[in-house]
């Protein structure tokens, strides 16, 4: 996660409320491999059909937790001093026991929010996440254009009913957020989604690379956005951040080269570049700072990595999974880069390679280049500029 505002301005909403306050020359220190957030898939369950879903929701997977090991695993979670659990799924408004959880964790002493595509959050139901304590919801919303929304979400109607669930959460007193997922269909939009996003109220934006686990293996390469598209939306992305500072929260997840586009932007000689270096690689990442349980039980280092699995709750504790588990690759991935873009890269110590799950299902090589970076084209703009 590379959380633009704070890097670009020191700004930021729901992320300085949740972690507290911290910045370029003071790091944030919320999470730890051995204290990570944790994302947690707790049903496969969906209503929608994403075309690029990382772990194909839809049907609900037989092998899911029940009530009472998922409380087990909260306690699991409280002694091993976890910080955040954000809910997931599928659609995590379709497990019957997520309010039960929820509160469950809040009275463990757990922060808690929600990942969701917004569709099933009635008025009832965001006044249950209100009353449950959840920090913050993220409601997936990756256009203005209703018709591509739809698309992209596989159901028709979907774009209306997340906006009638962002206004119902909002009208609750709920802390909410859109995420993006950055196609090259939808990029250039992005300057008139920024004012979208103010005028719903709502507070925060996590702009995701796509990514190419589950479904998302499917999409023509067509579908990755291109440098050049790419460098006019951080461009914008600096913009944003400066003219809405406090008022509106940018970041980025799935793409660390960001944090290095950002450093590269606004440092003011060497020792301003490695501050906010340094600052990037502190962001964390998949297996660094956040780790992924599946609907059965299954750990992963993240979300997407979803073919490196560490472990399965119910056959060891997750303390025990965590610190046996071989997180090195992606604590310190620079070492075990292969591809020649990446592991000659001067920046990988602080990019780590980037995504490997895109390493891994486009370039056949968990340890290859990322196909989406563009610090090349970074670089050669900068030095003709």
């Amino acid at each position: 996660m590379i959380p633009v505002s704070v890097m670009v301005t020191g700004a930021g909403t729901v992320s300085i409320k949740i972690k507290g306050r911290f910045s370029v020359d003071r790091p944030s220190d919320f999470s730890s491999p051995i204290r990570p957030v944790i994302s947690w898939n707790i049903t496969r369950r969906c209503n929608l059909r994403c075309l690029h879903c990382y772990i194909d929701a839809g049907s609900p997977d037989k092998g899911e937790l029940t009530t009472g090991e998922a409380l087990n695993l909260i306690d699991q979670f409280s002694q091993i001093g976890v910080p955040l659990i954000l809910f997931t799924g599928g659609e995590p408004l379709m497990r019957g026991d997520l309010f039960e959880l929820a509160s469950y964790a809040r009275g463990r002493g757990i922060k808690i929010a929600l990942s969701t595509n917004g569709t099933l959050i009635t008025r009832e139901a965001a006044s249950k996440l209100a009353d449950s304590g959840f920090s913050y919801i993220g409601v997936s919303l990756d256009s203005i254009n209703s018709e591509f929304h739809d698309e992209f979400r596989g159901v028709k109607g979907a774009f209306a009913m997340a906006i009638a669930g962002i206004r119902n959460a909002l009208d609750a007193g709920l802390d909410v957020g859109l995420r993006f997922t950055l196609t090259s269909r939808n990029i250039d939009e992005v300057p008139s989604y920024i004012e979208f996003a103010l005028s719903l109220g709502v507070r925060r934006i996590t702009f995701y690379h796509l990514s190419a686990s589950g479904r998302a293996r499917n999409l023509n390469r067509d579908w990755w956005y291109s440098p050049g598209q790419y460098t006019r939306f951080m461009d914008n992305l600096i913009k944003y951040a400066r003219e809405y500072a406090g008022k509106l929260e940018i970041e980025t997840t799935l793409g660390p080269f960001d944090g290095i586009y950002i450093a590269l932007s606004l440092a003011k000689g060497s020792s301003e570049l490695e501050n906010y270096l340094k600052f990037v690689e502190s962001t964390g990442g998949c297996g660094r700072r956040i780790i992924s349980i599946y609907p059965n039980g299954d750990v992963y280092p993240c979300q997407f990595i979803d073919f490196v699995k560490l472990g399965n709750v119910r056959e060891r504790s997750l303390i025990e999974i965590l610190s046996e588990s071989n997180l090195d690759l992606f604590i310190n991935t620079e070492k075990y880069l292969r591809g020649p873009q990446c592991s000659n890269c001067q920046f990988k110590r602080y990019c780590k390679g980037g995504d490997r799950a895109r390493a891994y299902y486009l370039g056949g090589d968990l340890y290859g280049d990322d196909p989406l970076c563009p610090i090349p084209h970074i670089l050669n703009g900068f030095k003709q500029a």
